[in-house]
């Protein structure tokens, strides 16, 4: 745990950081998140991690909030509503505080426990890797907002394993059938290279992590990329891929 949860905390002061360097005044800059601005994406990650302290350390008591909604998109909206209450400066101390707590109770934990989540029951690694997407994937939002874009770094890594083991989840999602290996080989920043799945896979997935991560989270279409599909499953994989609700 100890990897994963330095990897969280430095992203997310990665984007801290870099929200400092935006104007206040400049925070209602329009994100490719429809109808969100910058401060909304900051009361979204708050609002997630509020519930990431409930999975914690309440046992998810609140999780069926979510349920009472009409679809997930009107769930989120609400945090961005009551960021919209706030002072800019305030919703940027609520993601603080609330991401805080979660750092603090998943110090606590062994890799293998398991969390309460909203697509079911999570261990605490992959909980924390999670985490460092959804931070990762609106620090993106952001950066496109005001015309920048983040340097790929090796936290990308755990985003990258999260979407390989998602791939289950996303062809469920979707009403794929998943049958068959897949292989994803990846080139990673600092000359790394990242491999998942079995080395005889006939379907294989290959290029570099920053563009696959990024489709993983939906913010690039892998027909615009540089990534490579091998048979039939990899191609699927790759036009489904998703590692969030």
């Amino acid at each position: 745990m100890r990897e994963i949860l330095s990897d969280l905390v430095a992203e997310q002061q990665a984007i801290d950081q870099f929200l400092q360097t935006i104007d206040f005044r400049k925070w209602n800059t329009h994100t490719s998140a429809v109808g969100w601005d910058i401060r909304d994406l900051v009361s979204h990650l708050a609002h997630l991690e509020d519930y990431a302290y409930n999975a914690l350390a309440e046992d998810g008591s609140k999780l069926g909030d979510a349920a009472t909604y009409p679809t997930i998109d009107h769930f989120n909206q609400v945090g961005v509503e009551h960021g919209r209450t706030m002072r800019v400066q305030d919703t940027l101390e609520w993601w603080r505080n609330s991401r805080a707590r979660v750092v603090e109770q998943l110090s606590k934990l062994k890799g293998d426990e398991r969390i309460p989540w909203f697509a079911g029951p999570m261990s605490a690694r992959s909980f924390a890797s999670a985490r460092l997407m959804e931070t990762w994937a609106h620090g993106l939002d952001a950066h496109r907002a005001v015309g920048s874009e983040p340097e790929d770094t090796l936290r990308l890594y755990h985003i990258a394993k999260l979407a390989y083991n998602s791939l289950p989840y996303s062809f469920k999602l979707t009403g794929e059938e998943y049958s068959g290996d897949l292989r994803v080989e990846l080139k990673a920043p600092e000359y790394k290279r990242w491999t998942f799945g079995p080395d005889d896979a006939t379907n294989v997935i290959t290029g570099t992590a920053g563009e696959f991560c990024r489709v993983a989270v939906q913010r690039e279409k892998a027909a615009n990329t540089n990534l490579e599909a091998e048979g039939e499953l990899a191609q699927t994989a790759l036009r489904i891929i998703r590692c969030y609700i």
